[in-house]
């Protein structure tokens, strides 16, 4: 067959807000597309791929398989990949090269182990959890890898101990469902599904990122966010609905930042966070989004329900405090307990989130006079239980004889919102996205989604979240 290349020219989007210009990166992007070379799904797979998993078919792995530098790896819609392994030795998917897994709505992409049951009843036993152990490693992006484009797509029970061929990709033993460590590269996260994880189920150091529209489902056993960026990241993260995380949704750091390259700053904006950081085993942390070491960008319209600590910015290492915006943020609160750490304090958690009365509720109506930032304050009564954000069908209230960590998956719940709620026409729109990645139906972001009127990742006009 004869090869045919396609390149496409996108440019960087220019985004001005009402306070800053964001700086022109203009560039010319490349993509390599090979042509449609069949991987066979007659034999059990392992070692180096360089062609296209075609849609539809059932793949079997044994043993680790990589990408190439200057090689790509094409998954096609509706393609199921059973990350088996020998003997229960744990494999993964390696990439230096690049990865486009291109699933759709109607007939997504599946990663997982087989024959695992999931354990989704409420109040289950983490411990015990096949999600929190990790069956197998993940999809590794190396230092030389492009592209990771991952859209429509479930990946489940990652997470398990990589193997010394797959350490390089990562520098270390940490397993992650889903890692990328390319700064100069592109990740894009879009619609998909990450169900457990030992620790993090996405980690970033460094590179240009659009993670829209995506599902956290329990992940973490005893730490681990939905998002730990670090190391100049930069981009998007929106309308995305993290359940029962062991720490945090999004957490944004600087911290081993590339010379080069720009330092961390991600716009997090209408996502919904439920229960969060109530398996974080270290004190003080956890809970819904951490801006930390020398880390910027903005945190408006999200919607945090019963976590354990409110927006963190955190004091030591400081954050970059100058270049964080922050507000419109919508907060709820079962107890008295969670709802005097809707600012969290520096002597519990080291943070010093200013108050914006923005915010929902205002901070003015709880908390006590003379307060200053960095206080620890008691929330009164009145504030528990008041802002229902109406969930079409949710555990808000908290069902009797549950505890917040036990609600952890989505299950049959729908956080989508009623007509009545207070969340719908709360957003602030004054904004846009950074728009780091540039647009493109397959090998780029499929849409720069800007900021949603309604709080939360559900938008009443149907534009967001898609789950």
């Amino acid at each position: 067959m004869k090869k045919n290349i396609l390149f496409l020219s996108l440019l960087s989007v220019v985004l001005f807000t009402n306070c800053e210009k964001k700086a022109d990166t203009k560039e010319l992007w490349q993509a390599v597309i090979p042509p449609v070379t069949p991987i066979s799904d007659a034999t059990c797979l392992s070692g180096a791929l360089n062609g296209t998993m075609l849609a539809g078919k059932t793949y079997n792995v044994c043993g680790d398989i990589f990408v190439k530098a200057g090689d790509t790896l094409n998954i096609q819609e509706g393609v199921t990949i059973n990350f088996t392994g020998t003997a229960g030795v744990p494999v993964g998917l390696g990439v230096n090269g690049a990865l486009f897994c291109l699933g759709t709505k109607e007939k997504p992409i599946l990663l997982t182990y087989p024959g695992v049951t999931k354990t989704d009843q409420l109040g289950a036993n983490p411990d015990l959890d096949p999600a929190l152990k990790g069956k197998w490693t993940g999809i590794i992006g190396g230092p030389t890898a492009s592209y990771m484009v991952i859209k429509w797509t479930r990946v489940e029970f990652g997470g398990a101990t990589i193997s010394s061929a797959m350490k390089s990709f990562t520098g270390g033993s940490s397993p992650y469902p889903l890692y990328f460590a390319n700064p100069a590269g592109t990740f894009v996260l879009e619609d998909s599904w990450i169900y457990g994880s030992v620790d993090d189920p996405w980690r970033i150091n460094g590179g240009k990122i659009a993670v829209f529209r995506n599902t956290f489902e329990k992940c973490g056993y005893t730490g681990g966010e939905a998002m730990n960026a670090k190391a100049g990241t930069i981009g998007d993260f929106a309308y995305n609905l993290c359940i029962g995380m062991a720490t945090n949704g999004p957490k944004l750091s600087n911290i081993n930042v590339a010379v080069g390259f720009p330092s961390s700053n991600v716009r997090m904006y209408n996502n919904t966070i439920v229960n969060s950081g109530y398996r974080r085993s270290a004190a003080g942390r956890g809970g819904s989004i951490n801006f930390e070491e020398g880390a910027a960008g903005m945190a408006y319209n999200n919607l945090i329900v019963n976590c354990k600590f409110g927006l963190r910015i955190v004091q030591n290492p400081i954050a970059d405090t100058a270049n964080v915006r922050y507000g419109y943020n919508y907060y709820y609160a079962d107890s008295i307990s969670v709802a005097s750490q809707f600012i969290p304090s520096l002597s519990v958690s080291t943070c010093i989130s200013q108050p914006q009365e923005t915010d929902i509720p205002k901070p003015s109506t709880y908390l006590p006079a003379g307060w200053k930032v960095g206080d620890a304050y008691t929330a009164p009564a009145s504030v528990v239980g008041i802002n229902n954000p109406q969930f079409i069908n949710a555990p808000v209230p908290l069902p009797a004889g549950l505890q917040l960590r036990d609600i952890s998956v989505v299950g049959t719940y729908n956080f989508a919102l009623k007509p009545t709620s207070p969340c719908i026409g709360a957003g602030y729109t004054g904004f846009g996205p950074r728009g780091d990645v540039s647009v493109h139906p397959k090998y780029g972001a499929t849409e720069l989604l800007g900021p949603g009127k309604d709080i939360g990742c559900y938008q009443s006009n149907g534009r967001g979240n898609q789950h």
